[in-house]
């Protein structure tokens, strides 16, 4: 592990996360005790993937699927500059989504 990156949470609490390396030239955060403090609080560094889940809902929610149910699977990372970053599982992207639908009730 290279180290941790602190988020406060808007009501003060700590959230320690592992560091992810951006890999982007230039000046890296650094701390001596491998622990570094998040430019953002943890809420604002997930609005970005709120963002896009409320989006990607959107687009399922109001299309002529007509889902009973849309389940939709982020991956994470957490950076101290950058914030959320919806992490790659595969060589393209990490984004799972399941649509459900029940069966129909009967007329009576």
């Amino acid at each position: 592990m290279d180290g941790l990156v602190e988020f406060r949470t808007d009501d003060g609490a700590v959230v320690a996360v592992e560091a992810v390396t951006e890999g982007r030239p230039g000046s890296r955060l650094v701390a001596r005790d491998g622990t570094v403090q998040a430019a953002r609080t943890f809420e604002g560094a997930l609005e970005g993937v709120r963002a896009a889940a409320e989006s990607a809902l959107r687009v399922f929610r109001d299309g002529t699927l007509r889902p009973d149910g849309v389940e939709i699977e982020f991956g994470v990372k957490l950076s101290a500059e950058t914030g959320a970053i919806i992490a790659k599982g595969t060589a393209e992207g990490h984004l799972v989504v399941r649509l459900t639908w029940s069966p129909s009730s009967p007329t009576v």
